[in-house]
Order: C-alpha cells, then structure tokens, then sequence
C-alpha cells in the first residue's frame, strides 16, 4: 500500500514572508567600501599639522589609515603629530568608523616632498584609493566622502583634485591680506576655467586630491618607473598627472570636495612658489625637457599651460608697450586721451568681479580686490615678475634648486623677488636715455606705428575677456 498525505490550508507556501526574509538576508549582506589610504608628507609643518590632522579625523567619511611622512624636519613637526599617533575610532551620526594614524620620521631625504610620497606610498598601494595631503592644507567635512563617491564611480578615473582655496580670516597688516586675496583670485579663476573644460584637471594638486592606485600602478609600469612620482621635475604633481593621462585614465577637478591651502603671506615666499611652479610647468611644455623624462609639448594636458604662458606674455608686452608709448607721447605733447582707452580696465574689472563672486566662500576682501581694480593690477605685476624670472631661469640652462629656493624664502631669505623690479627699473632708465638720444622724427614715427600695434592686440585682449564675462558658469563655485 502506498501511503498518502493530506494537504490543507496549511501547506500554502507564504510567498510575502519568504520575500521579507531574502530582503533582510541582502540587506544584512556586508557591502564592500572602498578602502582610502592618506599620505601627508610633512616638512617643517609645526604651525600647521594638528588642524591638518583634526580636519581628516573630523571627515564624515574618515581615511581608513593616515601616514604622516616628516621628511628633512627641523621643526616640532614629528612631535606634535605623534599626539594623534594610534587608534581612533569615531562615531559619525551614529556609525562608528575607524582609522590609525601613523607617524614617520624618515629623517634626511634628498628627494625632498618626491621621497617623501614615494615612502607614503609603499605603505598605502594595497587601498583601492591614495588620498594625498598637504602638512598645511585643511579640508571641508564632506572632502572625503565627495571624492570617494566621485572616483569610485567611474573606473575611468585615475585621480581627483579638490577645489582648493586659501582661507584668509587670520591674516592681518597691509602685505599678507592683499597677497591672500590675490592667490583666492588667481585659484578661483583656476579651478572655474577647469570646471568649465568638462571638470578635466591638467594637475591633480598634491595639496588635497584622491588616486586610484590602479592608475597609479598602470603609470609606473608604462613609464617604467618603481614608484609614481620622479625628481626630474619641478612640479611632480603636475608630471604625474600627465603619466594618469597617458596611462588611458582621467584626471579631474571635484565638483563639491573643498579644501584651503596654506597661503603665502609675503612677497618673497610667493615669488619662490610662484617661480618655481611656473619653471616646472615650463620643463614639461618644452621638448627635451632634464633629467630622463622625455618633454611632452602636445600633451593634452599642456594645451591650458600653453595658453595661460601666452596669455602672460601677451599681458607683459601689453603693459610694457603701454607704458613705453605713453611716456614717450608725454614727453614730445603727442598724447590725446580718448575714452575708448576706458573699456579694457571696465571689462577686466567685470571678470574679476564675476570671478569673485563665483567663490563659495566669497567675502568683502574678495570683492574689494576685484571692484577697485587697483589691487588686482598690482598682483598681475607680480605674477608676471614671476613669470619672466621663470622663463629667464630655463632658458639660462642653470640648473638650480628650486624647492631650496622656496625653503629658504619661507624662512625669510633670498631677494630673487627683488630682481624683477631692479631689471624694469634699468630698462626703463635705458630706454628713456635712448628715446631722448632720437631726433623729432624718428619719435613720430615709433608712436604713429606703435600706438595702432598696441590698439590692436589690446582689442583682440577686451574680446577675449568679454567672451569670457559672458560664458555660462553653469551654476559651479569655486
């Protein structure tokens, strides 16, 4: 006999409970995080590097492991991180996240700022991501998340630079607030003109910005190089960015992560930095450019660094030639004032107001800065004394030490910023020695020709600014 079972209302398969139970089963599932390892190289940064570290450890997505890499340090640097050396577990909205910090004093290193990423990067190439910090750069909250979410949503991104700033609510005295207001301005006017270029970034700052260590990897290997960043390079962010870019990846400015730099507060320590970046970034246009890393004056991320040195030039002739031509019509009665001469100043001072008030964190300083024209004017003088000491610099063939440079004007020493004046004080004296050895002539003819050469390239100038007064910004803050 074969046995048989009943079947009922019991037997009914619950199709709405068994439904509940797989959902609570995926939502227990553990789901992967991407793990961010923080290197901070570290010279001299005892003024500075507990806000550094307050600010990572104060991130609403906190580093998995920070490595603080003091390299050349005389400073108190070593001993006032070693405070947040250890275990940190913090509790965010109810989720306890945790981190270590790491604290390494790597001592004398000839590679300088280069040895000391290469050092942080051999702790850290096994996380998803490297996240790279300045010792005087201090981050926005959301930094991190923002530029975890922003990378690890497209593999075809190799690196993230946040939108950098300088916060300038401490600064006092007549020098350090205009310097300030300047490098806000020259940074605001950075980062929306990348913004703009579909968010691509030329350089991936090393003050605050995120790699994929694949990326990383995939630019040793092609560049046949045992660690990512060379020394033959003034500028090792920038060179590594272009090897990203080689190597088939990304390289992009945040649309949301923020961070504030270390500003420089005098005119000595801002023109070592301004020269020695201006020189690097010179190095890599040029073809065949020191040291074993081939010059790559096509590269695609060199198309803005070509722009922004003409754009300099251009700059540096027009004021030259200006200043030239009106003395020498003053000096022989030839000059008439004519109000179409008023158009450039307005236009250059409606971008710099518009360019001021695309900051984020815009303030009375910034807008006093950019509506006076005044300030704006002077800071344009010294960023192009920065730029003909630069290109004066490579095309000398000397080969100095730039980063020693910048080391030593931090510190107070050097008067490399004062050669820029000296050399247009000279100049100017010798040509108005020469202008007055020329018969009446001779005069007439230089400002007939010259007056319509400067009109000229000036218009082509307003044009330009006024193509860029009117682009759309798209709603992006810098």
């Amino acid at each position: 006999m074969t046995a048989t079972r009943a079947t009922g209302p019991s037997d009914t398969y619950d199709f709405h409970v068994d439904a509940e139970g797989f959902a609570s089963s995926v939502e227990s599932m553990a789901v992967h995080r991407p793990t961010i390892g923080c290197i901070i190289p570290a010279y001299n940064e005892e003024e500075s590097i507990a806000a550094v570290l307050e600010s990572l450890l104060g991130q609403s997505r906190v580093p998995d492991v920070i490595h603080v890499i003091a390299n050349n340090t005389t400073d108190k640097t070593v001993e006032i991180a070693s405070r947040y050396a250890g275990p940190h577990v913090i509790d965010i909205d109810g989720v306890e996240q945790f981190t270590e910090v790491y604290v390494h004093d790597i001592g004398t290193n000839k590679d300088k700022k280069v040895g000391a990423l290469n050092y942080g990067y051999t702790l850290v190439e096994a996380c998803d991501f490297m996240l790279g910090v300045d010792g005087d750069t201090t981050a926005d909250p959301d930094a991190v998340k923002h530029l975890e979410a922003e990378i690890a949503s497209d593999t075809r991104i190799g690196g993230i630079s946040a939108i950098f700033s300088i916060d300038d609510s401490s600064f006092s005295g007549p020098i350090a607030p205009f310097l300030i207001a300047g490098q806000r301005a020259q940074f605001a006017a950075f980062n929306m003109q990348n913004m703009l270029r579909g968010r691509n970034m030329a350089v991936l700052g090393g003050q605050f910005s995120i790699f994929s260590t694949l990326a990383l990897r995939q630019a040793m290997t092609d560049n046949h190089q045992s660690s990512p960043w060379v020394k033959d390079s003034e500028v090792e962010d920038s060179l590594l960015s272009l090897q990203i870019k080689s190597a088939g990846f990304l390289t992009k400015i945040s649309a949301q992560a923020r961070a504030d730099v270390g500003g420089m507060t005098t005119l000595r320590g801002l023109d070592a930095q301004q020269v020695k970046w201006n020189f690097g970034a010179i190095e890599l246009m040029w073809p065949g450019q020191r040291g074993d890393t081939k010059g790559q004056p096509l590269h695609p991320n060199l198309r803005l660094r070509w722009l922004e040195n003409l754009s300099m030039a251009v700059n540096a002739f027009t004021r030259l030639m200006f200043i030239v031509l009106l003395i020498a019509s003053l000096s022989i009665d030839a000059f008439v004032f004519s109000p179409i001469w008023l158009v450039p100043p307005v236009i250059a001072t409606l971008l710099n107001i518009r360019t001021a008030m695309s900051m984020k964190k815009v303030n009375f300083r910034d807008i006093l800065f950019a509506a006076t024209l005044a300030p704006a004017e002077i800071y344009m003088w010294v960023r192009l004394g920065h730029f003909i000491r630069a290109w004066t610099k490579f095309l000398s063939r000397k080969q100095t030490d730039n980063w020693a440079a910048q080391a030593k004007a931090e510190r107070g020493s050097g008067n490399g910023y004062l050669v820029p004046i000296i050399v247009l004080v000279l100049t100017g004296a010798a040509m108005v020695f020469t202008w007055f050895q020329l018969n009446t002539m001779v005069q007439s003819t230089i400002l007939w020709i010259g007056w319509p050469i400067l009109g000229a390239i000036t218009a082509i100038q307003t044009f330009t600014m006024l193509l860029k007064l009117v682009q759309r910004q798209r709603g992006y803050k810098v």
